[in-house]
């Protein structure tokens, strides 16, 4: 089924909301379709790990009593999807994971504040990887996402639920989250855009924890414009999220000037050549023709160097697991989630608390978060941390330093770093699952943004003869999001679209 198209009448959040604003539609009406889409459709995707029908219904007609006071609410009576690591007070939050099945959380995450404020309905949870530790959404207790465009194929992870929901149109606009390219890499699999702000852009309040340093909450959308649109509304300082940065808000909507005239673009060509399992061609090939296209909008594009770039990889993979074992020991089957039973005296290796521990633990979660929470833990364990964490840690420094000269202004001084998203096209389902190492692969390209915390956006950048998404990632300077807004809604006007 490779090729199928996505829907020609799917909609965006400005139409939505400029519809529902002036009158011509009702906030109701609208919820009600994407609902009856869902469950037309979801059981072909599982894109959801739950839908909010009754909450959702009565959340519009309170959008439609309030509509003139309300007006100016930017994302008054538009339907959303929240991906299911990120806390909505009262329903279901299980980051795709049996040790959390039945939580309900007791307050909102900052982001889902914000978008109730800004006058939008969420219609349900989006799936993903466990606790978003994974590229393929196969990770999740739930069962796979599947890929609007070939049902045979992943949407990508862990924003899978995500991407695939907007690709299919059953929601105009999802909220994911991003730790090494979790949205970026779904985005260019199902081809539309997704940013991952810069770090401290966006409050990570009420986010389920994997990797601290790293984790970062960002908008999916159809068009640059929407998703310009969305990050205004979740963009800003936080005083429950310590590394919540207070600094001004630009006006994303009004960055986009359609044009990218005086904006360098450096593009790091060593970088291309690195990899075991190299570029797939036609992406390449799509890379190149973007790069005209950049040119042709206006951007003057430039080579740049990123020597240590090519260690990305291994450094996140020593980085974020060593996270993730401190966060998720707090899983314990004692406070919330899922409690196993413990044999009455104990293992015989320790207290019956101690096995219960144990129990939930090796019950509650996954094949691929218990490998990811032993890599942590021995990275981090005693005579092992200078060799592995410490080290992975001044190398970050190092890629972060490159990224720095490359911005320069006494260097290349470029505005926006170019490179593909990810170097294939979906891949099948169950195609990697026995090989992590060629999963893991997958992320050369989007990894460096989270371990330096720049913004970094992909784009669609046409498609493989099998009519695959490809996708165009392009970074910016920290907290520079209105300029990566910008160029890339510039590419976005000159390119050729998607069908």
């Amino acid at each position: 089924m490779a090729g199928a198209a996505r829907p020609a009448d799917a909609e965006t959040a400005s139409s939505i909301r400029d519809a529902v604003r002036s009158g011509h539609r009702s906030a109701v009406e609208v919820c009600r379709h994407y609902l009856e889409r869902i469950a037309e459709d979801d059981g072909r995707w599982n894109a959801f790990t739950a839908v909010f029908r009754d909450e959702a219904l009565a959340r519009a007609a309170e959008v439609d009593r309030h509509r003139n006071e309300w007006r100016d609410r930017p994302l008054l009576g538009v339907p959303i999807t929240v991906k299911d690591v990120i806390c909505t007070r009262g329903q279901p939050t299980t980051a795709a994971s049996r040790i959390l099945a039945g939580f309900r959380p007791p307050y909102n995450a900052t982001v889902a504040a914000r978008l109730r404020e800004a006058g939008a309905i969420v219609v349900g949870k989006t799936n993903c990887d466990e606790f978003a530790m994974g590229s393929s959404t196969e990770h999740s207790a739930y069962g796979p996402s599947r890929n609007p465009w070939d049902p045979e194929r992943t949407p990508g992870g862990s924003s899978g639920g995500a991407a695939a929901a907007v690709a299919a149109g059953l929601a105009p606009v999802a909220i994911g989250s991003d730790t090494g390219g979790s949205i970026r890499q779904p985005a260019a699999f199902c081809g539309i855009a997704g940013l991952k702000p810069t770090y401290g852009r966006v409050s990570r309040y009420g986010l389920l924890a994997f990797a601290s340093s790293l984790d970062q909450i960002g908008p999916l959308a159809r068009t640059v414009a929407d998703t310009a649109l969305v990050l205004g509304v979740l963009a800003g300082h936080d005083p429950h999220d310590a590394t919540s940065v207070d600094a001004p808000v630009d006006d994303y909507t009004a960055a986009l000037s359609g044009d990218a005239a005086g904006l360098r673009v450096g593009v790091p060509r060593a970088l291309l050549g690195y990899g075991d399992a190299g570029i797939d061609s036609e992406v390449l090939a799509a890379f190149d023709k973007a790069l005209v296209a950049l040119a042709a909008a206006g951007a003057l594009v430039v080579d740049v160097e990123l020597p240590h770039a090519e260690h990305a990889v291994p450094v996140y993979y020593l980085v974020a697991p060593a996270e993730a074992s401190s966060n998720l020991a707090r899983y314990d089957g004692v406070r919330y989630g899922a409690r196993a039973a413990a044999a009455e005296g104990g293992d015989g290796a320790g207290s019956p608390l101690a096995a219960m521990y144990d129990r939930t633990r090796d019950a509650g979660f996954g094949a691929e978060v218990k490998r990811r929470i032993m890599l942590g833990t021995y990275a981090l364990s005693a005579g092992y941390y200078d060799a592995y964490y410490r080290r992975a840690q001044r190398v970050r420094s190092l890629i972060r330093r490159d990224y720095d000269r490359a911005f320069d202004t006494a260097g290349p001084g470029v505005d926006v770093i170019a490179m593909p998203t990810t170097p294939a096209p979906a891949f099948r389902l169950g195609e990697h699952l026995q090989d992590p190492l060629a999963m893991y692969l997958g992320d050369v390209f989007t990894v460096s943004a989270n371990l330096t915390g720049l913004p970094a956006i992909s784009v669609p950048a046409g498609f493989t003869a099998a009519r695959l998404p490809i996708g165009l990632q392009l970074v910016g300077r920290a907290f520079g999001e209105a300029t990566l807004l910008r160029l890339a809604h510039a590419y976005e006007r000159v390119q050729e679209g998607p069908a």
